[in-house]
C-alpha cells in the first residue's frame, strides 16, 4: 500500500485518453477559450492533449450529443454559439423551477443560509479577481443549493441537466456585460436576506428579477 500522497499519486492510472480530450474541450467551451463559431480540428486537439486522433473522435462525438459541438466530416468540429432560443428556454425553465424552490425553502434552515453566505463570499472574491469561469460556477451552485433544499430529487436532476448551459451563459454574460457582475452579487445578497427573514414574496420577486434579466440576452446570440 502506498504510504505517502506522492506514492499514491504515482500508482494512480491517468484518465483514459478520450476522457482527457473531453475534459479539455468541454472546459475550453464553457470558459469561452473556444468561442462559438470556432472550428476545432482533430489534429490540433490531439497535439494539445498529447493523444492520437482516435480518442479525439470519441470525445467530439460525445460533445456533439451534448449539444456543444457540430461535427463536419474531414473538416472538424464547430463550437456552437449560444442561441437566443436556448437562452429563452433556459430562462423559462429556471423561473419555473427556482420560484417553486424558493417558496419551499421558506422558512430557510440555518444550514442553507450558512451555505449560501459561504458561496456568496466565494463568488465576490472570484469576481474581484476576474475569475469569471469560477464565479459563474459558484453562481450556479448558489441557485442549485436552493433547489436541492426542497428535497425533490426529480426537480434537482432537471435543474442539474441545465448546468453546462447555465455555466456557459454565465461566463458569456460576465465577459460581455461586466457591469452586470456587481448587480448579480447584490441580487444574491437580496435573495439571501429575504430567505433569512422568511419573506417568501420578497424572495420570489428577487428570483423573477434576477433570472428574468437573462431574457434581455434572448434578443440576439451571445458569442
Amino acid at each position: 500500500m502506498p504510504s505517502t500522497v506522492a506514492e499514491k499519486r504515482a500508482t494512480e492510472k491517468p484518465p483514459p485518453a478520450a476522457v482527457r480530450v473531453y475534459d479539455h474541450v468541454k472546459r475550453g467551451v464553457l470558459e469561452r477559450r473556444y468561442e462559438g463559431g470556432t472550428l476545432l480540428t482533430e489534429g490540433e486537439l490531439a497535439e494539445a492533449v498529447g493523444v492520437s486522433r482516435t480518442p479525439v473522435r470519441e470525445a467530439l462525438l460525445k460533445l456533439e450529443v451534448e449539444g456543444l459541438l457540430r461535427l463536419y466530416p474531414k473538416k472538424g468540429a464547430l463550437v456552437l454559439p449560444v442561441s437566443a432560443q436556448e437562452i429563452a428556454d433556459v430562462v423559462e425553465t429556471r423561473l419555473l423551477v427556482e420560484e417553486h424552490a424558493v417558496r419551499k425553502a421558506v422558512p430557510a434552515q440555518p444550514w442553507l443560509i450558512e451555505r449560501l453566505e459561504e458561496l456568496l463570499d466565494t463568488q465576490r472574491t472570484q469576481a474581484a479577481a476576474g475569475q469569471f469561469a469560477d464565479a459563474a460556477a459558484t453562481d450556479r451552485c448558489f441557485h442549485a443549493e436552493i433547489v436541492r433544499s426542497g428535497g425533490n430529487e426529480i426537480l434537482s436532476r432537471l435543474y442539474d441537466q441545465m448546468r453546462d448551459r447555465q455555466l456557459r451563459m454565465g461566463v458569456a454574460v460576465m465577459h460581455s456585460h461586466p457591469d452586470r457582475i456587481a448587480k448579480t452579487l447584490a441580487e444574491h445578497g437580496e435573495l439571501l436576506d429575504a430567505l433569512g427573514a422568511g419573506d417568501v414574496e420578497a424572495a420570489v420577486a428577487v428570483v423573477k428579477r434576477h433570472v428574468g434579466w437573462f431574457q434581455n440576452l434572448a434578443r440576439g446570440d451571445v458569442r
